[in-house]
């Protein structure tokens, strides 16, 4: 009988035996550019607000083939699912602006013209976008409605061949770095997609400051002034709003990787911290208490990662629901706030330093909480689902 392997308290159930070689090279090739380029800085970059030389972090991650990573052809990875939600994780585990980044640009802008664009809109535009060479954003959001999209009043109307986009959009991840806007609007015939050089006069990105989550992050609001676009700039295959909640399908997915990440970030310093930090005589880790929060946490954060691995590999098959997306961002979201809550009690008065990560991605998650989608969506979501009567009116 073979001697059993042994406990290894950063891989409790032994997910690593799930991954492949070439699922562990995308991994370690991701945590390794975030702990040269990221890790050293990020904490100068949340507490200044911004993100500096996001043009050449992007290319970086081009380089390393992040952006798009799932997608195939027009110079795209065409990784897995799984390697994909690694990528997310690890990325997330250094800070929430560069995962929302990543997503932004693969899960959302590239994969919407990757689904729906023609092949003149793709050729043009996907292999520079996984090149990191032009930036992408998704302009859905908006001041006056975010969960419920279908009320939008952006509005393109036609003016002979021409289009006219009029409106505005909020909260928009890389709005004022980007090349190219996705941007959804009302139209006669519904709603539609259409593609935006972000030069096309008419169009502005003012960015949002003042913000307390996602610091290290661009993020702006879309003002669009009769923006004149040609008939091709509609994505011809996106009718409706199927066309969007695709690719926030897509983008959710990449959540339910990354917020484990934020949490495994805080796990672990809280695990470092009980063994050094010293109360009445002995290390916390001493503490019966201090196990018992290091053990929920441990349950919590693996539970988790175990769901986003089963997740990947139903996205692999082609046999992922969006429902069961909402299933993970629902649960794995809230348990890596949770998770950072509770590292933040063990660091004390410590855990609100920017000396350790846990209040960062602490307050990070709380704008991750909101955005693909509120915890009340995903609830009616998976209501609807288990009742079959929607709740959403």
């Amino acid at each position: 009988m073979s001697a059993l392997p042994p406990f290894d308290p950063a891989d409790p159930l032994g997910l690593e035996d799930l991954l492949d070689p070439e699922d562990r090279a995308v991994r370690d090739t991701v945590r390794s550019w975030a702990a040269d380029r990221v890790l050293p800085h990020i904490a100068e970059w949340y507490e200044r607000g911004e993100l500096p030389g996001i043009r050449d972090l992007a290319r970086e991650l081009g380089s390393i083939g992040a952006l798009g990573m799932s997608l195939t052809g027009y110079g795209c990875a065409g990784a897995s699912a799984v390697q994909y939600g690694l990528a997310c994780l690890e990325l997330e585990a250094a800070d929430s602006g560069i995962r929302s980044l990543v997503s932004v640009q693969g899960s959302l802008a590239m994969y919407a013209l990757h689904r729906f664009g023609s092949e003149e809109q793709k050729e043009r535009w996907l292999p520079r976008m996984a090149s990191g060479e032009v930036i992408g954003c998704f302009g859905l959001t908006e001041p006056d409605h975010g969960s419920d999209p279908a009320g939008m009043r952006t509005y393109a109307k036609r003016d002979g061949s021409d289009w006219l986009l009029t409106g505005r959009k909020m909260w928009i991840t890389n709005g004022s770095v980007a090349g190219v806007a996705v941007v959804w609007a009302g139209t006669d015939d519904g709603i539609r997609g259409f593609v935006v050089p972000t030069d096309t006069p008419g169009f502005s990105a003012p960015e949002i400051r003042h913000k307390w989550s996602l610091r290290a992050s661009v993020t702006s609001e879309l003002v669009l002034d009769e923006v004149r676009l040609p008939a091709d700039a509609v994505l011809p295959e996106a009718k409706g709003l199927r066309g969007p909640l695709s690719c926030l399908s897509h983008a959710r997915y990449g959540i339910v990787w990354g917020s484990m990440g934020a949490a495994r970030a805080s796990f672990e310093s809280a695990l470092d911290y009980s063994r050094t930090r010293e109360q009445f005589g002995k290390p916390l880790a001493g503490f019966q208490l201090t196990q018992a929060k290091l053990a929920d946490m441990a349950v919590e954060l693996h539970k988790g990662i175990l769901l986003a691995h089963h997740l990947g590999t139903r996205m692999d098959a082609g046999r992922l629901r969006p429902e069961q997306v909402s299933f993970g961002k629902l649960n794995n979201v809230r348990e890596a706030i949770e998770i950072c809550r509770t590292a933040r009690t063990i660091l004390g008065a410590n855990g609100i330093s920017l000396e350790y990560p846990v209040m960062r991605h602490a307050t990070n998650l709380e704008s991750v909480l909101t955005y693909e989608g509120t915890v009340e969506m995903h609830q009616l979501v998976l209501g609807k689902a288990l009742t079959g009567v929607d709740a959403f009116r």
